[in-house]
């Protein structure tokens, strides 16, 4: 221990390694590499690599030393264990950071030059027909049609793979689809007829695909399946349908709130505030309606939504009946939400982010419990108990409420680099009820996250004020990312149980891209995760994007 009293990195138990001080002070450990190596190799293999552009020759003598090496002053590593330890520790490369600190302009990904294999021929062979960019089009490799379907910009040559694709149907005389051709499954039921479904999934995922084409090939409701549409949400510019998957890879189902086909919205960008809000609305209303189904509260009118002052006279009265004893009553007691926005696939058929077809979300309720084979209860699973176990561990360790301690920490920031010359917030943005940062560890490089700064443990805690501030935080975050350069994102929400009080936890929502050049391997499947920007300056960059 040390003279105050506070445990060394070496004492703590692996459930308290994480970056928040009881103190409310960020720890940052620094790897300051020297070090010598025994030369244990036995023959040398020189050989004349090339030459520069004056003659002189390059070779390979470097590789091979003569003697043992010595390494004084190697690259500065720094590590951070995630404030919460569950998620690992981040390990950042002063290399690749240093020239981006104080240079928030570096932090970003170029965009996309615009992308045309019909341009193309036509440079390659003037006044070609077009009939013969088509034909030429249909003959190429699959794998590198998958590739044009992914990066093409030209609305023309789309359509031409899009027909390729599957079987699309037009009014005579006219080149826009109405609706598919339609074959029969093996057991007798209609399925679009698609031919390629992995060219078709890229294509209808692309926006630069007329959005007629959209409609009639994934967007019209009943075209993807029978999943029964349950929700609605309208506006004077929006339309959300929420969906029911019944047979759902989450065990009871899910649901998924999707942009309407009349809405079509494939960027951030394109998203407006009333969008998010009939978004986030359908999750709202679909969480307290199945708990206050369980607690036996009336419900609204069969084919009735639910207007926010009556989601709101709802949720008090789930929170009544909870703390009146109601929440042991609940089967369903914990909350899953979760939204996969862009979609990425390879060439190669390696799909690079699980969307598809526009703006949704998922969200769904989780057991409290199971049974094993033999009958026996068992605690299902939920991602927010972990935050649920450790801040009760940390709490009694420490004798301070963690969140407490988090927010402090992040409030009296210092670089992590140790500039006090250079800006140290980590705050994007904030009101009364919500913070949007850049988490001290990152679990991806760009990794942003949403936080409550009251104690909301879950949605029903969450007051018509909180919601409001979270989805205004939620829609600034995808689109600062955006903005960024992001185009694959994956977010979730960490909560706690329902029935689960008193509860210190925090809401939190974790936004992850998926970076070019950032595929996940050894060092993530351990937990590490490397980046190359410091969270200050990746902090500094987000806030010059909601300038």
């Amino acid at each position: 221990m040390t003279s105050q009293g506070t445990p060394r990195f070496s004492d703590v138990s692996p459930m308290l390694r994480t970056c928040v001080g009881p103190d409310g002070r960020f720890r940052v450990g620094r790897h300051q590499p020297d070090f010598s190596v025994v030369n244990l190799r036995k023959n040398d293999f020189i050989a004349r690599l090339g030459q520069q552009s004056d003659g002189t020759p390059v070779w390979n003598h470097v590789n091979f030393p003569e003697t043992d090496i010595r390494e004084p002053a190697a690259d500065t590593i720094y590590e951070i264990f995630n404030p919460l330890p569950f998620r690992g520790t981040t390990f950042i490369n002063s290399a690749w950071a240093d020239p981006k600190a104080g240079q928030p302009e570096k932090i970003r990904i170029a965009a996309t030059s615009p992308c045309s294999l019909f341009d193309g021929l036509e440079a390659f062979q003037p006044n070609m027909a077009q009939d013969d960019k088509i034909r030429l089009l249909a003959a190429l490799p699959h794998p590198l049609k998958l590739a044009l379907a992914q990066v093409s910009s030209d609305p023309q040559e789309l359509c031409a793979l899009a027909r390729h694709a599957g079987t699309l149907l037009f009014e005579p005389g006219r080149n826009v689809p109405w609706g598919m051709g339609f074959t029969s499954d093996r057991q007798g039921k209609p399925v679009p007829d698609i031919r390629f479904p992995d060219l078709f999934d890229i294509l209808v995922n692309n926006p630069h695909l007329p959005d007629a084409y959209k409609t009639a090939m994934v967007l019209q409701p009943g075209i993807q399946g029978t999943s029964e549409i349950v929700g609605e949400y309208t506006g004077d510019h929006t339309h959300v349908f929420e969906y029911l998957r019944r047979n759902s890879y989450i065990p009871w189902g899910h649901f998924a709130a999707n942009m309407a086909h009349d809405r079509i919205r494939y960027r951030a960008r394109d998203l407006t505030v009333e969008d998010i809000r009939g978004l986030r609305h359908l999750y709202y209303q679909r969480i307290y309606c199945r708990v206050a189904k369980q607690l036996q509260i009336p419900l609204p009118r069969h084919r009735t939504g639910l207007s926010v002052e009556d989601l709101e006279t709802l949720r008090q009265a789930i929170i009544t009946a909870v703390e009146n004893g109601g929440g042991s009553e609940l089967q369903f007691n914990g909350a899953l939400w979760g939204w996969n926005f862009g979609f990425g696939s390879a060439a190669s058929g390696h799909r690079l982010h699980a969307s598809h077809q526009m703006i949704h979300q998922q969200n769904a309720l989780v057991p409290r419990q199971m049974k094993d084979e033999h009958g026996n209860p068992l605690p299902c699973f939920a991602c927010g108990d972990l935050v649920s176990d450790f801040i009760r561990i940390f709490e009694t360790t420490h004798d301070r409420p963690f969140f407490n301690a988090y927010i402090d920490a992040m409030i009296h920031n210092r670089r992590t680099d140790g500039d006090a010359r250079k800006e140290a917030s980590l705050i994007i943005h904030e009101d009364d009820h919500v913070m949007l940062f850049v988490p001290k560890a990152q679990v991806s490089e760009w990794e942003l996250q949403v936080m409550t700064r009251s104690r909301i443990p879950h949605v029903l805690a969450a007051d018509t004020a909180v919601r409001d501030s979270l989805d205004m935080a939620i829609l600034k975050t995808v689109r600062t990312l955006e903005n960024l350069g992001a185009s694959l994102v994956t977010g979730i929400e960490l909560s706690a149980r329902f029935d689960e009080s008193p509860s210190n936890q925090h809401l939190i929502y974790s936004f992850i891209p998926r970076l070019p050049y950032a595929p996940p391997t050894f060092s993530e499947a351990q937990l590490r995760w490397i980046t190359g920007v410091y969270p200050e300056d990746l902090a500094r960059a987000c806030r010059n994007m909601l300038t």
